[in-house]
């Protein structure tokens, strides 16, 4: 029996809470190692002037991963498929290199990040790292959907640690309020950071796996509402981890001399953790990274595993045995032990953290193009993007698209 009437057939009022899960968990994943870093640095080097950014990012979120929902409940078919059968297996092929190179960055920072904080007590990086995959893979080769789901939203709840260490700051509402206002729209390195968080917002992963997932879950249209109010949710929720992390920095580190640079883990907690108290700083810092990575570490590999089966059109579902998908499970385990490796070989990739946020946005042309087309031809006409919403949806993607673009390559020095 598939889930979907499953889910139909419980009482309304724990309908809704069933449906709950691929839009908190890819949110969750959204704030990942990568992005409490390029948050951390962004309060650093200018205090509270992107915090606003972090708000006004949080609708456009929303209504990037909302078209993922309409896709995923209306078609039953993932990104990739979708766009094989609209547009043919090279365009096909075309989303899904971009979604290999963003899975790859992002798994660069996630394992750096587990092993930061295994370093912060001491344990070798070969085996915190080894911990870490093998839970990975435990997690996937041995559970349905519905517990890699669970396992996700628990590992991803630690991000709330987050907060604490921002209440800890006791940031001044007043140098808030005044700071956000205070906007160097001129300056390089400023407009670099707007493209790194624009980027550490919207990821191609999060399309892939959010779409795939629901329709993993078998959730069906009239799942459409709570579907929503999941993606709504998880939308407000990670940007307020971004803004936390934020004001945590900013309120502690920024303007400090000598200037502080938060490129690692370790940076990070030594600068925040006297918050706290070293122990209990470590404690809460490191379970907030290791939420973040641990989480987007699943999400962004069962994208790619997802994504690579639905373009070459070959058996891609937890349902399976891994002997029955072995395509799907050796993407998946290729992913991680890649990830690993290298990590394990070069030290510090964390400090490339906000090169791969803004790599992200530069892909956002791509990933946003595919997304539109497929929410404009390929959903039944009744669902469709149309009308006075289809022009705020390009209206939003053409801006955030132009200011990730223009800042990345400005602030690189291409411009």
């Amino acid at each position: 029996m598939s889930e979907a009437p499953v889910l139909a057939e419980r009482r309304p009022r724990w309908a809704a809470v069933a449906v709950f899960g691929p839009g908190l968990v890819v949110m969750l994943a959204d704030t990942d190692v990568g992005s409490v870093i390029t948050a951390g640095q962004s309060g650093v080097q200018w205090g509270y002037r992107l915090l606003a950014l972090q708000f006004l990012l949080m609708p456009i979120l929303y209504v990037v991963q909302e078209l993922t929902v309409r896709l995923g409940l209306f078609t039953g078919r993932g990104h990739g498929e979708l766009i094989r059968e609209r547009f043919g297996r090279f365009w096909a092929w075309v989303s899904v290199a971009g979604l290999a190179v963003a899975t790859v960055g992002a798994l660069l920072t996630e394992f750096s990040g587990v092993a930061g904080v295994g370093e912060l007590y001491g344990v070798p990086r070969l085996t915190s790292l080894s911990i870490a995959a093998a839970t990975l893979l435990l997690v996937v080769l041995t559970g349905s959907y519905r517990r890699v789901e669970v396992i996700a939203i628990i590992l991803g709840l630690f991000e709330l640690a987050f907060f604490a260490v921002a209440w800890a700051a006791h940031p001044q509402p007043g140098d808030m309020l005044r700071q956000a206002v205070q906007i160097p729209y001129g300056n390089r390195d400023y407009l670099y950071l707007v493209a790194a968080n624009i980027g550490a917002v919207i990821m191609p992963w999060m399309i892939f796996y959010q779409q795939s997932a629901i329709a993993e879950k078998k959730l069906a249209p009239e799942h459409y509402a709570a579907a929503r109010w999941d993606t709504a949710i998880g939308s407000a929720l990670t940007q307020l981890v971004m803004a936390a992390v934020l004001i945590a920095c900013a309120a502690v580190l920024a303007g400090r001399t000598p200037a502080v640079t938060l490129n690692t883990v370790g940076d990070m907690s030594a600068a925040l953790t006297p918050l706290l108290g070293a122990r209990m700083g470590h404690l809460v810092f490191g379970l907030g990274i290791l939420g973040a990575g641990m989480v987007a570490a699943i999400v962004c590999s069962l994208a790619l595993a997802w994504g690579l089966g639905e373009v070459v059109g070959r058996r891609r579902s937890l349902a399976y045995r891994p002997l029955q998908a072995p395509w799907f499970y050796g993407a998946y385990l290729v992913a991680i032990i890649a990830g690993v490796g290298v990590v394990a070989m070069v030290p510090d990739l964390v400090s490339l953290n906000i090169g791969v946020q803004v790599m992200n946005a530069l892909l956002l042309p791509l990933v946003l193009g595919f997304l539109i087309a497929l929410a404009r031809y390929a959903l039944p006409p009744a669902h469709r993007l149309r009308g006075w919403y289809l022009w705020l949806v390009l209206l939003l993607a053409t801006l955030t698209c132009a200011l990730g673009v223009f800042g990345g390559l400005q602030g690189a020095g291409l411009l």
